[in-house]
This record gives C-alpha cells, sequence and structure tokens, in this order.
C-alpha cells in the first residue's frame, strides 16, 4: 500500500484544534513505538481518522495502512507457500497488512469489532516489534515496526479488559460544546476543503517544526544512555497506578516510557515527576478503576482467625425484588420463601394442568445461606477421626 502523502491530501496535524491530548498521544506513541500504541475513543465527527492519517503524512514517506474489519488472520499477518519448501525451495512469504505497516501506520477503525483473535496479534507484534508467522512446523519472522492506532465508539461495545490494558495509551474524546472552538474547527476545515494546497502551505512552518522536533526526540529516545529513570520517578509512578488500582506491571512500564518520550519531546535534561503527572492521565485512562468479580473458585481471603461476617438481613422489599415481577404480583400462588427455612420446597401440586411450576421456584439466595464456622467444623472432624481411631484399636486388640 502506497504511502498516505501520495493519496488525497491530508489534513496538517499542526492545524488539527481542541485535542491536544490526542496530538500529544499520537506523538508520544511515534516517539517510542515501544508503548505498544493508541486507542481512541470517541464519538463520530471528533478527528479520530483526521489526527490518524496527519501523524502518518508527519512521519513520511512512511506508509499508512488501514486494517478493514473483515480481514482474515492470514490478510493481516501474511501467508506461507508450503508447496515451495516441501520441493526443496525457500520458504514463500506472501506480506499482509502487517508487513506493508512497517515503518508508518496501521490504522484500525472500530477495533471493538475485530475478532479478539486479529486483536492479539496486532497487540503481539507492535510490542514485540517482530511478526511470526508458523504453519505445520514451518515458520517465517520479519521485522514490524509500526505505530498502531485504534478507534472506536464505546457506544458500540467495548475490547475486553485484557485487551485494552495491552494498548498503550487511550484518549477519550468529547464533542466540541464551546461555540467559538467549534467555528474555528468548521471554518479551518471548510478552508482544507476549498484549497488544501494553500492550506497546507499556511501550516508548512508549524509542520516543519513538528517534523524536527519528532526526529530529535525518537533519535534520543533510541539512545539507551539518555534520560534514565530516577528513583523520584519511579515512586512518582508506583504511586499513580497504585491509587488507580490497576492489575498488574503493565501500566507502570508504559507510564514510565511515555514521561520519557514526553521529556524527549520537550527537549528536557532528566525526567522528572511532572512528566509522570503529564502522561498518567493517557496510561491510566482504559485502566483504572476496571471492575475484576471474583469467581468462586477465589473467593475473597480474610486475615487467619477471623471468623467469616454473617449474612446480611433481608428486608422485604428485596426478597420481593429478588422474586421477580411475576411473583410480587401474584403472591398468593407463590412458594415458600427461602427464608422460611425450605430451599427450592416444591409447592403444592395442583394437578396435570399445571404444566409449569410459578416463576421464582427453586430460586437459592444467598441471603438464606448458614454462615460456615471454621471452629466447629474443625473440632467435629477431630472428634470423628479420634472416633475413628477407637474403633480401629478395639478392633486391634488382644483376641479373647
Amino acid at each position: 500500500m502506497s504511502p498516505n502523502h501520495d493519496l488525497a491530501p491530508v489534513f496538517p496535524l499542526s492545524a488539527i484544534q481542541g485535542q491536544p491530548a490526542l496530538v500529544q498521544a499520537l506523538l508520544l506513541a511515534a516517539i517510542e513505538p515501544q508503548l505498544g500504541g493508541v486507542l481512541i475513543q470517541g464519538p463520530r465527527g471528533t478527528a479520530k481518522s483526521t489526527a490518524a492519517r496527519a501523524l502518518a503524512d508527519m512521519l513520511a514517506p512512511a506508509p499508512f495502512v488501514t486494517l478493514p474489519l473483515g480481514a482474515s488472520i492470514e490478510h493481516v499477518t501474511g501467508s506461507l507457500d508450503l508447496s515451495r519448501a516441501l520441493s526443496g525451495h525457500e520458504v514463500g512469504f506472501a506480506p499482509g497488512l502487517i508487513a506493508k505497516a512497517h515503518e508508518g501506520v496501521l490504522y484500525v477503525d472500530e477495533i471493538n469489532l475485530l475478532p479478539d483473535a486479529i486483536v492479539d496479534v496486532l497487540l503481539d507484534v507492535a510490542a514485540s516489534g517482530i511478526n511470526r508467522i508458523e504453519r505445520d512446523g514451518i515458520s517465517h519472522s520479519h521485522a514490524a515496526r509500526f505505530v498502531l492506532i485504534g478507534t472506536m465508539n464505546p457506544e458500540e461495545g467495548m475490547l475486553r479488559p485484557q485487551l485494552l490494558d495491552r494498548l498503550g495509551l487511550c484518549v477519550q474524546l468529547d464533542n466540541a460544546n464551546d461555540p467559538q472552538l467549534r467555528s474555528r474547527i468548521v471554518k479551518a476545515r471548510l478552508r482544507f476543503d476549498q484549497d488544501p494546497e494553500g492550506f497546507a502551505r499556511s501550516h508548512a512552518s508549524g509542520q516543519q517544526e513538528i517534523r524536527q522536533r519528532l526526529v530529535q526526540a525518537r533519535d534520543r529516545c533510541r539512545n539507551a544512555s539518555e534520560l534514565a529513570w530516577s528513583d523520584a520517578v519511579h515512586e512518582a509512578v508506583a504511586l499513580q497506578c497504585i491509587a488507580a488500582e490497576v492489575d498488574g506491571l503493565r501500566a507502570d512500564l508504559v507510564m514510565l516510557r511515555a514521561a520519557r518520550a514526553l521529556a524527549a519531546w520537550q527537549g528536557s535534561q532528566d525526567i522528572t515527576p511532572a512528566h509522570v503527572s503529564e502522561v498518567a492521565p493517557l496510561v491510566l485512562q482504559h485502566r483504572a478503576g476496571q471492575p475484576h468479580p471474583r469467581s468462586a473458585s477465589q473467593p475473597q481471603q480474610t486475615p487467619a482467625g477471623t471468623p467469616p461476617a454473617a449474612p446480611a438481613a433481608t428486608s422485604a422489599s428485596e426478597r420481593k425484588e429478588h422474586a421477580g415481577p411475576d411473583t410480587q404480583a401474584s403472591t398468593s400462588h407463590a412458594p415458600a420463601s427461602p427464608d422460611s427455612g425450605t430451599i427450592g420446597s416444591r409447592p403444592q401440586d395442583t394437578g396435570p394442568g399445571h404444566e409449569q411450576p410459578p416463576p421464582g421456584w427453586g430460586q437459592v439466595q444467598a441471603v438464606s445461606s448458614v454462615a460456615f464456622d471454621a471452629r466447629q467444623a474443625d473440632a467435629l472432624a477431630q472428634a470423628a477421626l479420634e472416633a475413628l481411631a477407637a474403633k480401629k484399636a478395639r478392633a486391634s486388640g488382644p483376641l479373647r
């Protein structure tokens, strides 16, 4: 796929208004590819695709590759020609979209609608910089360094938390509700549509400044001897992630790399906690406060020796709510409540004409469970063991 600057005119990145966080996130991802890409959330018409194309144009002659929703795994990763390998020749490799996006931008519109398997592959390659294809014991790999940019409208569905966590940065866009800002955005777009080349010339100096700073920042990030993380920066990152209650350590790593990229972009001599504070919202936007319900096999741990709390009492209104709307409307035919001590008791038989039990029958509610006393259970188990030992002693005693 040819670079985007050879196709339709591209709206300049320096001309995007009202979305500073979006522009910053894209620049950081371009400076430090190990961040893992950018997720842009927001409603339609908020410059998501415009900004992605503008970044690719800034990296010219790098390619801008769009991944369609109907793409297959082989279309994305590439395919192997096994017939050549079996006949003694080198493995034939047909490049996919990932190979075509090397050193450029891979753009995925509505990434939340892609199959999880394809999203997994994209995130793996974006993080490692290497695309590996394996089939029937034959493998092929090639370098694949690109900026992954995914967009989505949260109203159309969300990505799984596991996939969200692997996307480095996230920006939440909103509609422009300020009349003056909205007017400036519309006027700029009208001028661009009427005269794209003239509009580009009017922003040429701003574009050149961004391009030069981008090259310098990328060079500094590639130099391992520059911009080391101090203990104060590590502590600032840890405090941010702990306060956000994120799972794992991926957020810490992304935040450290993002702070380093920001320091390189700003021309700073050192990374400071201020850089951490500035990039923290981009790192934690899609990670902080995510619910992680426990399964039945992973009960909440309590300190040793602490008796379990008794179940909370339930009001009559709550019991009605558990029973369902049908039982509230017809209480005369409701079965015995679980609170009465007959959990799941069968209602009185009404004859063969009663084909199905009344609604709510057989429901076991948590409020009717009995608290488990660990000490009592231990005592019962010990008594049983002592009784069994005594029985064995009698059986093995001397014969009379």
